[in-house]
């Protein structure tokens, strides 16, 4: 019997008659007989209301207590929405991720999968129970809890799919949030951005990297390593979403799919450090050990000196200040310093590897507008501008109309397709 997996977001889930709603869609499918697996988050705000109630007790809240207070958000939410299958003559079981045997490395509020026991749930799925899991939370080898960060309760669903192999039985693994699919751009930013009807894991995962706040990167690394179909839809719409796969016909065809923007970063500039040998080794193991995501490192060299700069998002500013002065006190020398009010615009598509002329459009396009370019890094299927703050939103309609993904992108790839190139240029 095909298994299926609904994931729904806290949007989805902020009263009583949503979660109504969701569990009727639960009830649709296992209908339609199949086993179903609902994966929850937190309802409406209640993370973000935890965490402001955490520093209104004290303003460096331990991490462990952290991970302790937020994980109760999904607790509720997957006992509610149990009930909600109740009351629709469903039968069915909610579950922790400790009961579930999500395992976790030991890093509080950034967590990584491990392994997942999926023991339980079959045996609760084959007893002919809908299946009602936390989202966003597992457990330590230690036993303690812990939680996944950002788009934990999407990663959660995609890793239940793929240790499930539900790819191998016509199962899928459907993601309802308050957006029909994913689109060009965040229809938010953008009021001409269109949805799409497909899209590959690589382009998803760059988008989903750089703020496309549809899906989180490490829930499509999922589905990309073990081939789990995902699909996008609305909580509260019956239409189609956007279907994430490995491959799409025109994939080819198309230079840029779409774009994404990171609206708050900081970057962090080191200066007088020794220029060599395993200097990068000292500073960026030290960020990787405080489980620390840095982007666009850019490194100049002065003789016998050397210059490091990166970004990170802003809510990790407050931890990259101790990691790298520790860096500085170990090497004996150098400075730094923080700058803010960053973004970042980034155009994305598979097509670039055999279209020229995308990084000159894009160029154009920003220089046209008169916003200035900090910083550019690219690979085979990005490119990425570091702007001022305050222009992002306009630098990502500018993005957006350069390669006219309000249509379908095809006047782009026509006016380039004699071209073929191995990156962007």
């Amino acid at each position: 019997m095909a298994i299926i997996v609904q994931k729904f977001g806290g949007s989805s889930l902020a009263d009583a008659p949503c979660i109504g709603r969701c569990a009727q869609r639960a009830v649709r499918a296992f209908q339609e007989g199949r086993q179903v697996i609902v994966v929850v988050s937190a309802m409406g705000d209640t993370t973000d209301q935890l965490s402001e109630l955490a520093v209104q007790v004290t303003d460096r809240p331990s991490q462990r207590e952290m991970d302790m207070l937020l994980a109760t958000g999904e607790q509720v939410s997957i006992a509610l929405m149990t009930m909600a299958l109740h009351r629709l003559g469903a039968d069915a079981v909610s579950m922790t991720g400790r009961q579930i045997g999500l395992l976790t490395d030991q890093v509080h509020t950034k967590a990584r999968i491990r392994s997942i026991d999926t023991s339980r749930l079959r045996r609760e799925l084959d007893a002919g129970r809908i299946v009602v899991v936390a989202g966003f939370q597992g457990i330590s080898d230690e036993g303690q809890i812990t939680t996944l960060g950002r788009g934990g309760s999407d990663t959660t669903a995609v890793a239940i799919a793929a240790a499930l192999g539900i790819a191998e039985n016509n199962g899928a693994c459907e993601i309802y949030t308050d957006v029909d699919g994913v689109y060009t751009a965040d229809p938010r930013r953008v009021a001409n951005a269109r949805k799409l009807a497909r899209i590959t894991y690589e382009e998803m995962l760059e988008l989903a990297s750089l703020g496309a706040s549809v899906m989180h990167s490490r829930a499509v690394v999922f589905g990309q390593k073990y081939g789990v179909p995902i699909h996008v839809r609305h909580s509260a719409k019956p239409d189609p979403g956007t279907m994430i796969v490995k491959e799409t016909p025109d994939m080819e065809d198309i230079a840029v799919v779409g774009c994404a923007l990171t609206p708050d970063l900081g970057r962090i500039s080191v200066r007088g450090i020794p220029n060599k040998p395993g200097i990068q080794a000292l500073i960026f193991g030290n960020l990787s050990d405080a489980a620390i995501l840095v982007d666009d490192i850019m490194q100049t060299e002065a003789g016998d000196t050397a210059s490091i700069s990166f970004t990170v998002e802003h809510q990790d500013l407050a931890e990259v200040k101790p990691a790298v002065q520790k860096s500085l006190d170990e090497i004996g020398c150098g400075e730094m310093s923080i700058e803010v009010g960053l973004a970042k615009v980034s155009a994305v598509g598979v097509g670039m590897r055999t279209h020229t002329g995308v990084a000159a459009a894009m160029f154009s396009a920003l220089g046209q507008a008169g916003i200035h370019i900090n910083n550019i890094t690219t690979s085979e299927i990005k490119i990425s501008c570091i702007v001022p703050k305050e222009h992002g939103d306009r630098a990502l309609q500018v993005v957006h109309d350069a390669f006219d993904l309000d249509q379908t992108n095809e006047s782009f790839a026509k006016d380039h397709s004699q071209h073929t190139a191995k990156r962007p240029t």
